[in-house]
């Protein structure tokens, strides 16, 4: 931390070490279980190695964060910012939407968070194969597989040379909303804003594969209902 704010005031001392740029998000990411610094890289991928570094040692630092050989792990301080970040993620799914914009659409966050997302439970018993093709990314990758043998669950960037079981194509903004709860799959499907294709059995099953945000429940308020009609 190098800013203070010189205030006594619990909220004051709280935004020193949560204010920073990034911190939140970081926070975010060993919430959902990320514990390797590659890992967390992918939660955050438009954050250099060099400043994730430096806020994770602050975190350590005012015990938040602390290291275990090569991961890194909440403490119970950490562990009680959990309802703040439940909390900021409420009021951003309600009150921040409309800011939502094509240079936020990052293609490699939604599918990490889709990824790490998957329903073990409700996997097919054979590997499957789902290729996504996701135009409109900011960070203009567009192709990921998802490998699903479970127990193990894969994304890969380039193709891992196996048989694709289903397609999904469309743009990611699509995906980025059903991903918000704003759409469900089958209404962006026959609105001709997303095309799965694949055996029947598995697309239909596909929806089952992945929970959605824990955002996606969150209700808009009334105004921004009236709007969306």
């Amino acid at each position: 931390m190098t800013t203070t704010y010189g205030q006594f005031c619990p909220v004051a001392m709280a935004s020193e070490v949560l204010t920073e740029r990034w911190t939140p998000l970081v926070v975010r990411e060993l919430l959902c279980g990320s514990t390797r610094f590659n890992d967390l890289r992918r939660g955050v991928p438009l954050m250099s190695p060099a400043l994730l570094s430096k806020r994770l040692k602050t975190l350590e630092r005012v015990g938040v964060v602390e290291k275990h050989g090569a991961s890194y792990h909440l403490t119970p301080a950490g562990e009680e910012l959990r309802t703040v970040i439940e909390a900021m993620g409420v009021w951003g799914q309600r009150w921040a939407r409309g800011d939502v914009v094509s240079k936020h659409y990052d293609a490699s966050l939604l599918m990490w968070d889709i990824h790490r997302n998957v329903v073990v439970e409700t996997l097919p018993e054979e590997r499957v194969v789902v290729h996504f093709h996701l135009r409109g990314s900011a960070d203009k990758k567009s192709h990921f597989w998802l490998v699903l043998d479970a127990p193990a669950v894969d994304l890969c960037l380039t193709d891992p040379g196996h048989d694709i079981d289903v397609e999904v194509a469309g743009h990611v903004g699509t995906m980025v909303d059903y991903w918000l709860g704003r759409v469900d799959l089958l209404g962006a499907v026959r609105a001709g804003d997303l095309v799965v294709a694949g055996p029947r059995a598995l697309v239909a099953g596909l929806p089952t594969w992945f929970s959605r945000s824990a955002f996606a429940p969150v209700p808009l308020p009334p105004a921004a209902v009236g709007d969306a009609s």
